[in-house]
């Protein structure tokens, strides 16, 4: 079978998506399929074929958009910056994937709405194509423009308007969308108007070998002396709640100081954020470790993981820390609290709450025979659930039903 895992968003990439797409890969071709990568460049001038090498610039592209879908042309698209950008993009995308054929591909597996959508419009007729959806573009962007006014993007806006059709028609455009918990299917029935029978739910796996390696191969920062690690590992951007720990951790240093957090990841809010801890008074306690390969390995050193998430699906980070055997803390937001058990295999609590965030810190800092009892029922838990064994198996099973209903087999 030869499988196109295909995305809308940048290859290689630090991110949950790049690994999923890699874990996929790195099984399927064990079990002697072929798969290829497709997504933008890392610096967003093209798309390309990652693993082949194939690449198509933007800019031989764009002359003929600007034909195309000039503002005379096309005047609906330009009626806020960020819909031509994006449609701009996606139609690159659409192009691209035309250019280097999709004949070949037994099934096209794509790993968002946006690339769902584009491949969904100039794929062969009969070359299935599945989906999975791993978080809401439409949510993301509407929590984005609440930040900025300026942009004067509000609800029923075209840019609204723009998103959420996006989200139901990259949904609803293939033979199956699969989600990996039933937030992100509820929303794309209640919210955007997909049918149910469109959605699947089942959860994402985790390459357990790797993820050991690394974690052995641990890393090269110590621990302080007498003190117990917080970790958070994130992207450094508004909608993964960072400000929402450091408010939490401005409170915990008044209770106590037998801990330093350790903040690993990179992004455009870094700046704001080392400037928040600067502003609480945290810069002895908060390390801004940037983008870091050797996670697993800081999870070895590590007592507590966070993860106070604006919104998020189901990231790998938590998995990971749970089969490091981390009690995990973590936000209400989406998919998160069907990864966690409330005072079983870690904490939740709700978003944006600070105040209730520092008073789990501080009661895993205050008992280590609790934090530690914790962490051992995560990974138990995690070693039995979070199987890439039974994901792809599921996969698989998808694989086989969608080539079959399109007369392929």
């Amino acid at each position: 079978m030869k499988v196109l895992l295909a995305t809308y968003w940048l290859i290689p990439h630090i991110g949950g998506v790049w690994t999923f797409m890699n874990q996929i890969r790195n099984r399927l071709e064990r079990m002697g399929h072929e798969v290829d990568l497709l997504g933008n460049s890392p610096d967003y001038k093209y798309f390309h074929i990652y693993n082949k090498g194939l690449s198509l610039d933007k800019e031989h592209l764009l002359p003929m958009l600007g034909t195309k879908l000039g503002q005379s042309l096309a005047p609906h698209l330009f009626e806020q910056p960020v819909i031509w950008q994006n449609e701009f993009d996606r139609y690159c995308l659409e192009l691209s994937a035309a250019y280097f054929g999709l004949e070949k591909y037994d099934v096209i597996h794509t790993q968002d709405v946006i690339s769902a959508r584009a491949l969904a419009r100039v794929k062969p007729k009969r070359t299935p194509l599945v989906s999975h959806i791993h978080g809401s573009v439409a949510t993301e962007m509407f929590s984005h423009f609440k930040m900025h006014p300026e942009l004067g993007i509000h609800e029923n806006s075209p840019a609204y308007n723009y998103f959420k059709a996006m989200e139901y028609y990259g949904a609803s455009g293939t033979d199956l969308s699969i989600t990996a918990n039933h937030w992100q299917r509820n929303m794309l029935i209640s919210q955007f108007g997909v049918s149910p029978e469109k959605v699947a739910v089942f959860q994402y796996g985790l390459d357990a070998e790797p993820f050991w390696a690394n974690f052995a191969a641990g890393t090269n920062i110590r621990r302080p002396p007498g003190k117990k690690v917080i970790i958070f590992p994130a992207r450094l951007v508004f909608i993964k709640g960072v400000h929402v720990l450091i408010e939490a951790l401005a409170t915990l240093k008044q209770a106590r100081s037998d801990w330093v957090c350790w903040i690993a990841g990179d992004g455009d809010q870094r700046a704001a954020l080392e400037e928040q801890a600067r502003r609480l008074g945290l810069q002895q306690e908060v390390a801004f470790l940037g983008n870091r390969l050797d996670v697993p390995g800081l999870l070895g050193q590590s007592d507590i993981f966070v993860h106070c998430c604006l919104q998020d699906n189901q990231p790998f980070s938590v998995m990971e820390a749970q089969m490091a055997g981390l009690p995990v803390l973590v936000s209400s937001a989406a998919g998160l609290p069907e990864m966690v058990e409330h005072g079983v295999t870690g904490l939740i609590s709700p978003v944006g709450d600070s105040v209730t965030l520092f008073q789990q810190l501080n009661a895993l800092l205050e008992n280590d025979a609790y934090r530690i009892r914790l962490g051992k029922q995560a990974q138990s838990w995690a070693q039995s659930h979070w199987s890439l064994d039974l994901m792809i198996s599921r996969l698989l099973e998808v694989y086989g039903k969608v080539i079959e209903a399109s007369g392929r087999a």
